[in-house]
Parts: C-alpha cells; sequence; structure tokens
C-alpha cells in the first residue's frame, strides 16, 4: 500500500523519507511489512504524500480484508 501510494506521487523511497522526516530504510521496512510504523509515522508519511492517515489505515484494512477471503 505504501509502495503504491509511494509510487503515483512519483517519488524514490529517499524522497519520501526525507519530506516524511523519517529514515530511507525504515521506509524500505514498511514497504515490506518488516516493519509496522506508529501513528506518528502514519501522518508523516500521510502528509508527504498528500492524503490522510485514515486514507492509509483504510487501504491497509482492505488489503489485509481481501487477503483473508
Amino acid at each position: 500500500m505504501l509502495r503504491q501510494k509511494r509510487k503515483e506521487a512519483g517519488l524514490t523511497q529517499e524522497e519520501l523519507a526525507l519530506i516524511a522526516d523519517v529514515q530511507r530504510n525504515y521506509v524500505s521496512l514498511i514497504e515490506r511489512g518488516v516493519n509496522q510504523p506508529t501513528i506518528t509515522v502514519i501522518f508523516k508519511l500521510a502528509k508527504a504524500l498528500g492524503c490522510s492517515p485514515s486514507a492509509i489505515v483504510a487501504s491497509v484494512e482492505r488489503a489485509i480484508s481481501s487477503a483473508t477471503e
């Protein structure tokens, strides 16, 4: 989900990390599902991507729901 949003915004992991003030490797870990972001990081990423934090959470919720059906 994060990877898709990032690519739609035309950003690299490094650019997103810089704008959101997080480490680039952390963005990679989140995208691969290795790490789960805190609510603070979700807000930072959402702002950097120009969407709402709830949009990020909703898309993750949809993905999880689809995977379990």
